[in-house]
């Protein structure tokens, strides 16, 4: 760990958990850059390392570009708070994410977007389709949940997670997109992907004309060539990392 982030540390916070905050908050800073945003809404969830299933979410009030290392809130699988905080947690964001932490073992991040293009194709009966350079590497890891309103059910978890199944990707119609994945750059990687090929899929679906549909031995073909999701070629990391050097140049505060 850098130097002056350990010495930024506070005293109720152990290396390893402080590590992971500060890792988070970058991540948050990147979704403001992007305007990955929507208000004080959404979230995304790491694990906190160790025996526990707790994980880190964002301080329900804050912004994007107001999130530190120090003030994401530690949960446990109930809600119930372990961390100092001025802020209580969405209760919408917990139902969501605590369903996949809790039963998805190698679930360490989750996150959860209401951007314009994927809220758009989430709202479209036909959902993703196989038309464009990104959703090409999308063959058969994108699953659907049908709409049941705001999520501050417990009842739903059950829901989420049988139409969830093994993928990794879920679009909740009429709703947004989630990934999960095994570290914080995995679930960015295929989130960035699903997104773009939402935003593509968008602006071809205004255009004049027919769209080409890829054939499924070419998607499947793209998918497996599709590296920047394997764990085992980074998933993701560099560039993961090349943000949160942007952000770090233009406001180190996350790491506080």
């Amino acid at each position: 760990m850098n130097e002056n982030i350990q010495r930024s540390r506070p005293e109720w916070c152990d290396p390893t958990e402080w590590e992971a905050r500060v890792q988070l908050a970058a991540v948050y800073r990147v979704f403001h850059l992007m305007g990955w945003t929507e208000l004080i809404f959404n979230h995304i969830t790491l694990r906190v390392p160790g025996p526990h299933k707790h994980f880190l979410i964002n301080p329900f009030g804050l912004t994007y570009d107001e999130i530190k290392a120090s003030n994401l809130v530690k949960i446990d699988l109930e809600a119930n708070i372990l961390s100092p905080s001025e802020y209580p947690i969405n209760p919408a964001g917990f139902v969501i994410h605590s369903a996949i932490h809790a039963n998805v073992e190698d679930a360490h991040c989750v996150m959860h977007t209401h951007t314009t293009a994927g809220l758009a194709v989430a709202c479209m009966e036909g959902g993703l389709a196989s038309t464009n350079f990104y959703s090409a590497q999308l063959h058969d890891m994108v699953a659907y949940h049908d709409f049941e309103g705001i999520t501050v059910h417990a009842d739903e978890k059950t829901r989420i997670l049988k139409s969830m199944g093994d993928k990794r990707l879920l679009i909740l119609r009429n709703h947004g997109l989630l990934s999960h994945g095994v570290s914080l750059a995995h679930a960015f990687a295929l989130l960035w992907t699903l997104n773009r090929a939402c935003e593509v899929q968008v602006v071809t679906d205004s255009m004049r004309g027919q769209t080409l549909p890829i054939a499924p031995d070419i998607t499947e073909r793209a998918t497996r060539d599709a590296l920047q999701f394997s764990p085992e070629h980074g998933a993701g990391q560099n560039v993961l990392d090349a943000l949160i050097r942007r952000v770090t140049r233009i406001d180190p505060t996350y790491q506080e």
